[in-house]
């Protein structure tokens, strides 16, 4: 079967999507992916990130991390995200890099891509589907192909049961769930969709 390449784009404020993605390419790695990890870019004013320590020090940690890119979009076979939630839906940094893929778009060059997506928020019941909902409608319009976990692993439960995609809740200790099992699964699940949706188009069925 050929080798699936697998995008996880994430943005992160204080580090929990970053963590999340980073699971995510180790589970797509362990199941056979080409990856690559990718931040989308920052839109705060520097003044401030400056103001919270937690913010700068993220930003800081991550410069080496690359920057997501069109061309990258149009390399992958499959794609998750990872954001935190705004208000329900998700953060404007996600929302500003997918509003500039409408040449793409244009070109059909990201129908048919395999995406899945995580996101975090402080409480359990914080916008995390609303926010997952949010993505998957601008995925629809991609002609993308949803890969959600659903209920396909008893690790969907322990990380806070939601099937649309692996939701963090963050105290002050961190990632308070079992995230870790349940986004390795997803990952798992995203390239093996996209496995068989290549293989099917190679074939031509």
């Amino acid at each position: 079967m050929s080798n699936v390449k697998l995008a996880v784009i994430f943005y992160t404020m204080t580090g929990t999507n970053y963590q999340l993605a980073q699971w995510a390419e180790e589970g797509a790695r362990n199941a056979g992916a080409e990856t690559k990890i990718l931040k989308v870019p920052e839109l705060a004013p520097q003044n401030v990130i400056d103001g919270n320590p937690a913010w700068k020090a993220t930003v800081e940690k991550l410069q080496d991390v690359p920057t997501v890119d069109l061309s990258d979009l149009d390399w992958a076979d499959a794609i998750i995200f990872s954001v935190p939630t705004r208000y329900g839906v998700m953060a404007a940094q996600l929302k500003q890099f997918l509003d500039t893929t409408g040449g793409l778009w244009a070109q059909g060059k990201l129908a048919n891509k395999v995406v899945s997506a995580m996101t975090s928020a402080q409480n359990p019941h914080g916008g995390q589907e609303a926010t997952l909902l949010s993505l998957y409608t601008m995925m629809f319009h991609w002609g993308a192909i949803i890969a959600c976990p659903g209920y396909t692993d008893q690790s969907i439960f322990g990380a806070g049961g939601n099937p649309y995609g692996t939701s963090a809740t963050v105290g002050q200790q961190g990632i308070s769930n079992d995230a870790q099992a349940a986004v390795l699964h997803q990952a798992k699940r995203t390239v093996t969709v996209a496995q068989w949706v290549k293989a099917g188009m190679t074939s031509g069925t």
